[in-house]
């Protein structure tokens, strides 16, 4: 398929039919299909409608200060930085003094080090401003065991040393570099941290022999988990450190094996899911209260050292509540004495359930989680079509989240992520086997939704230049920069015709224009960020899904009231709605639909197919 080809696709759903209305100048983009009649080129019409755009884009500078705005006015962007762009070769084999963390680097294996590091990210934080992107997600930065087994640390999740930035991603000092620089563009940087596990250093001599340095275990399975009730019985585990490793994790109180639940694998079930070691790393044994002080002053050190706007918690379901009921707060706390006033945690709860995800944010103190409900309810929506019940269903649990210091609206919003894998490689693996052209229109309604319902949006890296990719975890993890990873080169991209193997920061790419005006419309209107959401139209037998989004002054702290209507079709035809929001009356913000009102008052609905529209509500 040629470019112009792939770019005609998006005629119906992309930045060229969106209706960009300004806030105070309802200026409708003049690139419609009736200006392919006008015999203008499908490339000519995307150019015009990038730069018309552009032209009125709000970015993070455009925002309130970064120490002023609360987790609901960002717009996320989810990194690997081994992924995204070689700042400094000189740093691609990590460590030149501690050979534990050195090494590594192979650019054509998917599970290896490729270059990647902060000094790149640095470099590419224009690119992420014009995108529209307000905070940065880095995955794990710290210094890792460069390699266990076949695979090297590139991901950040082997951490060895809780005080220093992984040598193969740069320095301390390149990373308050990184931090400066964002910030100086009104950009706020979260680290992603680790308090579940450290690097597999600590071994069984029932699995591992008696140096530590065997495998005895007939199976794959690991050392099998041995239970509280076995501990009890003295059926333990005998734990050895391999001769010359004895040291190898800072601070000093991690290499005492007496700090680790040393029961063997997790199975990921019962009790083995909260003490059992991930896939072999060493499971820290944060039910004792010196792990708990150890690892809130890991993490104020970090606060102190770096000034960082947040963290995102990996493997929250696997530490038992108790412990981040007290972390949680103790960092919040730590982070506003220093004037980091909107500090923000989020954790990762791999669940599909609101209750147990909200568990984290009540009974757990977390402000927040990463909302697997709603990427759960999307996908079956969108892609598995199984209608939009999942979706007023899911929204119908969000008080399970209210307490003291959260709600719904500070979730945060995913459509896919660098362990289950992409939200375009779910479509192209669907039952449904859909056209490219499907899929195109389908991961920008994805994304739509992502930023226009409640909660914060995050773009997964790579998505705005249309990747797929083969599955989860490696498989999801391509090279933004040119790839030499054969199973990553020869993807279809969505949306062009580049390839992995190309340099992929495309500013011109569909994807991204269409990303960077969301980012616009979300920045314009306060009830998309903050407003409480209703749905106000769902049906079995319809398409249609539709909220409205209510923001009153005392909400906002300003003199107005504001709502949104946001309607979103989530098939392959046209859709009509009638919408009990009698005499009500609302401007066009955004889409190609049609809304009138009936005899009885009541609103009609009109929406393409696979599209969605905004309105306000016009006073």
């Amino acid at each position: 398929m040629t470019k112009n080809n792939k770019i005609s696709t998006l005629l119906c759903t992309s930045v060229i039919s969106l209706s960009l209305m300004a806030c105070d100048n309802v200026k409708e983009i003049n690139t419609t299909t009736a200006a392919v009649k006008e015999s203008k080129t499908a490339s000519t019409i995307m150019n015009q409608a990038a730069t018309e755009v552009k032209a009125g884009k709000r970015t993070a500078a455009d925002l309130p200060h970064y120490l002023d705005r609360d987790v609901q006015e960002e717009v996320f962007y989810f990194v690997m930085p081994d992924r995204f762009y070689n700042g400094d070769t000189d740093n691609d084999l990590g460590s030149k003094t501690q050979a534990i963390s050195a090494g590594g680097l192979d650019k054509t294996n998917k599970g290896m080090f490729h270059g990647g590091d902060i000094q790149g990210l640095k470099a590419k934080l224009p690119y992420l401003k014009d995108l529209g992107i307000s905070a940065i997600w880095l995955t794990p930065i710290l210094r890792n065991q460069a390699m266990q087994a076949d695979s090297s640390g590139y991901h950040g999740y082997w951490v060895l040393d809780f005080t220093e930035i992984d040598p193969h991603l740069g320095s301390n000092d390149d990373l308050k570099d990184l931090i400066d620089s964002a910030h100086a563009e009104n950009i706020k940087i979260y680290f992603d941290i680790i308090t579940n596990h450290t690097a597999d250093v600590i071994k069984y001599v029932e699995c591992h022999g008696e140096d530590g340095l065997q495998w005895l275990v007939k199976d794959d399975k690991g050392c099998p988990f041995k239970s509280l009730e076995q501990l009890a019985s003295g059926d333990k585990y005998t734990t050895v450190i391999p001769k010359g490793q004895e040291n190898l994790k800072t601070p000093a109180w991690l290499n005492d094996t007496k700090y680790y639940h040393n029961q063997g694998d997790s199975f990921w079930q019962g009790e083995s899911s909260k003490r059992g070691d991930f896939a072999g790393l060493d499971d820290v044994n944060t039910n004792d209260p010196e792990v708990l002080a150890g690892m809130i002053d890991i993490f104020k050190n970090l606060i102190t050292e770096f000034k960082p706007d947040g963290f995102r918690i990996d493997t929250v379901k696997h530490v038992n509540t108790e412990f981040w009921a007290e972390f949680s707060p103790a960092l919040v706390t730590h982070a506003q004495d220093l004037g980091i006033k909107n500090f923000f945690m989020f954790g990762e709860v791999y669940s599909f359930s609101s209750k147990e995800l909200s568990e984290y944010t009540t009974a757990g103190n977390m402000q927040s989680v990463l909302d697997f409900a709603f990427q759960s309810a999307m996908t079956q929506s969108l892609i598995d079509q199984k209608g939009t019940k999942v979706l007023a269903t899911l929204f119908a649990n969000d008080t399970d989240y209210l307490d003291h210091d959260s709600d719904a609206n500070q979730l945060m919003n995913f459509t896919g992520n660098h362990d289950m894998g992409r939200f375009a490689f779910m479509l192209k693996n669907s039952e449904f086997n859909y056209t490219e052209e499907q899929m195109i229109k389908r991961t920008l309604l994805a994304h739509a939704m992502t930023y226009f319902m409640r909660g914060v949006p995050i773009i997964y890296y790579g998505d705005e230049q249309g990747f797929v990719g083969d599955g989860g975890d490696q498989a999801a993890r391509q090279d933004m920069m040119p790839s030499e990873v054969a199973s990553y080169n020869d993807d279809d991209l969505l949306a062009t015709d580049a390839t992995t193997a190309d340099d992929n920061f495309d500013t011109e790419h569909p994807f991204y224009q269409s990303f960077a005006q969301y980012a616009d419309i979300f920045y314009q209107y306060t009830a998309l960020r903050r407003g409480e959401q209703k749905t106000v139209f769902q049906a079995d037998d319809n398409a249609i899904f539709a909220v409205t989004r209510t923001l009153t002054a005392d909400d906002s702290k300003s003199a107005e009231n504001q709502q949104m209507l946001v309607a979103f079709n989530t098939s392959d035809k046209p859709a009509n709605a009638t919408i009990a929001l009698n005499g009500a009356k609302y401007r066009l913000v955004t889409g190609d639909s049609k809304l009138n009102n009936n005899a009885n008052g009541q609103l009609v609905l009109e929406v393409p197919a696979l599209s969605f529209a905004i309105y306000q509500l016009v006073k």
